[in-house]
C-alpha cells in the first residue's frame, strides 16, 4: 500500500497510505492536531522501512534520531475515515542532522492537508552526539 522512488539530490521520498480512525478525531470529527505528529512517525518509520533499514536495527546499532524540531502547518482538516497519503522526502542537514519533509494529502479531492517536518541528532547508545554512519548519510545525500 505504500511506495517509494528515488528522488536524486534532493533525497528519496517515500509515499505512505493511513486512514483517520474515530480515536484520532473530536466530537465533530476533525482529526486532532498532535495525531499529523503521529502520521509523521508513521511515515518516517514506512521511509526508513522502503530504504532498507529499520529503526530498530538502528536502534541495535547503537544508534537513535530523537526529533529535536518538530513543525506541522495545518491547511485543511481532516476528518473521520478520509484516506490520507504522506508523501516524505529525506535530507541530510549535516554530518549528524536529518531532515524529513512530509505532505499530508487526500487524495479523494485532492486537498493538501498539512504540510510539515523534523529535525533529528544522531546520537550514540549513551545519548551522546555523534555522526551518522556512511550507510545512513548514503541514503540522504
Amino acid at each position: 500500500m505504500a511506495e517509494s522512488q528515488a528522488t536524486g539530490a534532493a533525497g528519496r521520498s517515500h509515499v505512505s497510505h493511513v486512514r483517520v480512525r474515530y480515536a484520532e478525531t473530536d466530537q465533530m470529527g476533525v482529526a486532532y492536531y498532535a495525531n499529523y505528529l503521529v502520521w509523521f512517525e508513521v511515515a518516517r518509520t514506512d521511509w526508513l522501512r522502503a530504504a532498507g533499514l529499520s529503526y530498530r536495527e538502528l536502534e541495535a546499532g547503537g544508534l537513535s534520531l530523537p526529533v529535536i524540531e518538530a513543525h506541522c502547518e495545518y491547511k485543511a482538516p481532516a476528518h473521520y475515515d478520509d484516506e490520507l497519503v504522506v508523501k516524505t522526502t529525506g535530507k541530510l542537514l549535516s554530518p549528524a542532522r536529518v531532515e524529513f519533509a512530509y505532505e499530508i494529502t487526500r487524495p479523494s479531492d485532492a486537498t493538501i492537508n498539512a504540510l510539515g517536518r523534523t529535525v533529528h541528532a544522531a546520537v550514540d547508545a549513551n545519548g551522546r552526539p555523534c555522526r551518522l554512519p556512511d550507510y545512513v548519510r548514503e541514503l540522504l545525500e
